[in-house]
């Protein structure tokens, strides 16, 4: 599908199909959703009805099936787009300079015909097959007029180059317009690559969601799986024997491993880290929960109505109404015993309303904006993204990574100031032992311990030990130290920290409150230090946050973190709505009700758990140093995770469709202006009859006009 007026064909034509009863179709991914009664129609009978319309539709297969074979499809397409892209500019470069920067010689006029022949009928062939199969089938879009302008003007310079005779008796000169032709092809052709590279992404995403499925996609429920450390889960089960940390983070968002032991649920897609695990299978494939996050990915995006251009709305009206205009003109002319200026108005019509301006009015400011936000640090994947950002009044934020700095950080401790020992009469430094243990771990908790304790003394420990889902365990100098939660704590010593050490209790409570993560260092007899990890605010996220409310719009955080670490982020930060213990398929459905409620929602995260959320928001905006599968599906992309680059995106959106309504409206008042001079309106009254070479020239005037104007975006 090529533009809007595609997309409508496309719909209309399922929907008029027997027993479907809903229909969206996506331009950016290519897809369309329909909900049919199986007892009235088939896929095979909606295919044949889309292949009688002009176009095809894949339906053969599993989702994954037609998911490789709409790729391959794509990629054979864009590269002989991307072929016929070069070519066409090149021919067409050459052909501009032959027709306008040097003189008559011998044999000119052929040379331009042999140069733009394969820029029209090769390059150009995309424009005729769908023009004309638009008019086959009783419509008309873009491709239409392209098909007629271009097949217009090379027809008639042809013409002209092998009967210039017809011209030269009435007193007229032949004029060639091969350079007409060829710059259309080019400009059209420049246009499609941009946008077929900005409609891939959408597609990439679910091409590496599914690459996180696992190995184990044959295996039926009710089969035992045995899982090694470092494997990914490919089914959704539950642990029957075995203990280990799972990396669940493409699912939660938090970075702190999951300890799963028999009885725990494991999930396709997440990571065994440090156990074996025997898992009895309960959900396979198509069933699992990162398929239903596949799902919804691909819901949200197939459900996102493109936002039709006003150029593609207004081409339907336009194009018959031009060619309506230039037969009039002809007939008017004829009827007035003028065959030969009947046609040379005929033609000039036609050759001056070329869609050459049209085109580039959206492309080009497009580009140019797209351009200043990379200059920014703000990647836009395509207009649409650039178009809607201006529309935002409800924004919603995941908290990890997000709003936060994404890895967790020793934020408060309290320690004794020294210990000594009856093996070691020197002073024992406490540093330096709950580092030498903690050096030992690999858990995220314990290398934020360790980067807190750069410089220690790494002490030799022996019989250390990690008590899963608790904490670590070693002896330094004869003493065996435990560093963990309070829940070992209670299960060495019997006793909570106020009955062995006051001092140190005092800080738990507070700090639990405020949300952190409690650590603790001591052995059989006292605590010797308590440590309170937390994953703090990004630098600018408070006064960003702050920014977006003065501009009215709502502000949502969404984290699958506890409430009290949630709402004491939401608090400092500033948010006024939260939510906290969110799944993946929560956010997506929370953006959902804000939709519904009239918002026009953007959704910012960093992880895999937050790609249905933006996929299903109007705007997705991924940070930079987030998941691949986040950034693939968000339509923006901040490269420094710097969320005050969203009231940048916004002021550049506005600015952009600002400076596109202004390109359309000089374009259009062009038309309105230079068509009825072309079909002669001037001439009973002063004689003047618009030449189709002036007609170019204007042509081309109104494109560096709207070139010029979108430059102004750069600044």
């Amino acid at each position: 599908m090529g533009c809007a007026a595609c997309v409508a064909r496309v719909e209309n034509t399922l929907k008029a199909c027997k027993g479907v009863s809903g229909v969206s179709v996506s331009l950016a991914s290519n897809t369309a959703q329909v909900d049919y009664d199986s007892d009235q129609t088939t896929p095979a009978l909606l295919q044949q009805a889309v292949r009688d319309a002009g176009y095809d539709l894949l339906v053969d297969g599993t989702d994954e099936e037609a998911d490789s074979e709409a790729e391959m499809a794509r990629q054979d397409a864009y590269k002989s787009l991307q072929k016929d892209t070069v070519i066409a500019c090149v021919l067409a470069a050459l052909v501009m300079l032959i027709s306008m920067g040097f003189k008559d010689f011998p044999g000119k006029g052929f040379v331009l015909w042999g140069l733009a022949t394969p820029v029209v009928f090769w390059c150009g062939r995309r424009f005729f097959k769908a023009g004309f199969s638009a008019v086959r089938h009783g419509s008309a879009n873009m491709d239409t007029l392209v098909a007629l302008s271009v097949s217009i003007s090379y027809l008639f310079s042809v013409f002209n180059l092998l009967f210039p005779h017809v011209w030269t008796s009435e007193g007229l000169e032949a004029h060639l317009y091969f350079e007409s032709a060829t710059m259309i092809v080019a400009f059209i052709l420049i246009g499609r690559l941009l946008e077929e590279r900005a409609k891939h992404s959408t597609t990439a995403a679910i091409r590496k969601l599914m690459g996180l499925q696992g190995k184990h996609t044959t295996a039926r429920p009710g089969e035992t799986l045995l899982v090694k450390p470092g494997e990914r889960f490919g089914v959704d089960g539950v642990v029957i024997d075995g203990t280990s940390y799972v990396d669940e983070s493409m699912l939660t968002g938090e970075p702190v491993p999951a300890l799963k032991q028999a009885g725990a649920k494991v999930f396709a897609g997440t990571i065994n880290q440090n156990g074996a695990l025997s898992v009895q299978v309960e959900k396979v494939n198509g069933d699992t929960l990162l398929s239903g996050i596949i799902r919804m990915v691909r819901d949200a995006q197939g459900s996102k109505a493109p936002i039709q251009k006003t150029v593609d709305r207004i081409a339907a009206v336009f194009v018959p109404v031009i060619i309506g205009l230039s037969v009039l003109t002809f007939l008017i002319w004829l009827i007035c015993g003028e065959f030969t200026l009947g046609l040379l108005a005929m033609v000039t019509v036609l050759v001056i309303a070329c869609p050459c301006s049209l085109g580039l009015a959206t492309p080009t400011a497009i580009i140019a904006g797209i351009g200043n936000g990379a200059s920014k640090g703000i990647l836009i994947k395509d207009a649409e993204s650039l178009q809607i950002a201006r529309k935002i009044d409800a924004i919603v934020m995941d908290k990890t990574g997000t709003l936060t700095e994404g890895k967790p950080s020793v934020v408060e401790s309290v320690w004794d100031p020294l210990i000594t020992t009856e093996d070691d009469p020197k002073n024992l430094n406490l540093r330096d032992v709950l580092y030498s243990l903690e050096h030992r771990s690999d858990h995220p908790l314990a290398i934020a311990v360790c980067d807190s304790l750069r410089g220690c003394e790494d002490l030799p420990v022996d019989d250390f030990e990690a008590i899963l889902g608790k904490g670590i365990a070693g002896t330094v100098r004869g003493t065996r130290y435990y560093v963990g939660n309070l829940d070992l704590l209670s299960e060495i010593l019997g006793d909570l920290p106020e009955a062995t050490n006051p001092m140190v209790a005092d800080s738990i409570r507070p700090w639990m409150d405020a949300g952190y993560t409690v650590t603790l260092l001591f052995d059989k007899v006292k605590v010797y230090a308590v440590l309170a990890l937390s994953d703090d605010l990004k630098d600018t996220s408070i006064q960003a946050v702050k920014g977006l409310l003065a501009k009215g719009i709502d502000i949502h955080m969404l984290t699958g973190d506890n409430e009290v670490a949630a709402r004491h982020i939401a608090s400092v930060a500033g948010i006024p709505n939260v939510r906290a213990h969110v799944l993946p398929q929560d956010k997506a459905e929370y953006v959902k009700q804000l939709q519904a409620a009239g918002k026009r929602v953007a959704m910012v995260g960093d992880g895999i758990n937050d790609s249905a959320a933006l996929a299903q928001a109007d705007l997705g905006i991924a940070m930079g140093q987030g998941s691949d599968i986040a950034i693939d599906t968000a339509q923006v992309t901040i490269v420094s995770s710097d969320l005050s680059k969203i009231g940048d995106l916004i002021r550049l959106s506005k600015r952009t469709v600002r400076i596109v309504r202004e390109n359309l409206f000089w374009a259009f008042i062009y038309n309105l202006l230079a068509v009825p001079i072309a079909a002669g309106v001037l001439y009973p009254f002063t004689g003047f009859l618009l030449n189709p070479i002036v007609a170019a020239a204007c042509m081309a005037l109104s494109s560096v006009c709207v070139v010029t104007n979108s430059l102004r975006l750069r600044k």
